[in-house]
């Protein structure tokens, strides 16, 4: 497909089950739990608080300025899936906004994850759709030049195929590839197990330097404790 511009219809989706299973993890978790992999950096920003979303990924890649490829894009969408937009460069305008989001809703999207802008910020939140992105930009687009979906797209040092599982909330964006997912799901689980059981201890009192057995490696570091009268 290089050097095309391309629709692909069908996508192969990671399972709703161990999407749902990264969900409760949460973006840290699954973070850590890939060998702190996975994660799509500081510049997207939640565009709403207090909310966790996960499913599979429809790509998009549009020329600056362009929202084009985000109107092709909807035909492809189904229940679960958040649309991943992309620019072949830099961009910050807001190619995206509410009646956009009315359309991606009606075939049961749930989010939308973008390195570059929305606008109709507002009513975004109003109308429940959750979106992570580069910006909020009252910058219009334009209507007229070719790009892809459903190819794979980069996505803030993140490479993003179809139907990979995308989480998303407070503490970022991070992508997990389908094959990894269910191997992913356990290990997530696993590190919120352990967690809670750390959780406990230092809510004991037990200092996290002993817990952790800090103590000997701060000493081999050359780290001293002085009193000071």
């Amino acid at each position: 497909m290089a050097g095309r511009h391309v629709v692909v219809s069908n996508i192969t989706r990671t399972d709703p089950k161990i999407v749902a299973r990264l969900a409760e993890a949460g973006v840290s978790t699954i973070h850590e739990a890939m060998g702190r992999r996975g994660y799509a950096g500081t510049e997207l920003r939640p565009n709403q608080a207090d909310v966790r979303i996960a499913g599979t990924a429809v790509t998009v890649s549009s020329h600056p300025g362009d929202n084009l490829m985000i109107h092709a894009a909807v035909e492809t969408c189904q229940p679960g899936d958040i649309l991943v937009v992309t620019t072949t460069s830099p961009s910050t305008d807001g190619m995206f906004g509410e009646l956009l989001a009315t359309s991606l809703a009606a075939r049961g999207v749930i989010g939308l994850v973008t390195g570059a802008g929305v606008r109709d910020a507002a009513e975004l939140r109003e109308m429940g759709f959750h979106v992570w992105s580069r910006a909020i930009s009252a910058q219009g687009t334009v209507k007229a030049s070719p790009g892809s979906v459903n190819v794979p797209v980069p996505l803030g040092g993140v490479l993003v195929s179809p139907g990979d599982v995308v989480v998303a909330d407070d503490d970022g964006v991070v992508v997990v590839p389908r094959e990894e997912a269910e191997q992913t799901a356990v290990r997530a689980a696993e590190r919120t197990a352990k967690e809670a059981a750390t959780r406990d201890v230092l809510r004991s009192g037990e200092l996290g330097v002993d817990y952790y057995r800090l103590r000997t490696l701060l000493k081999d570091l050359g780290v001293q404790y002085v009193d000071q009268a």
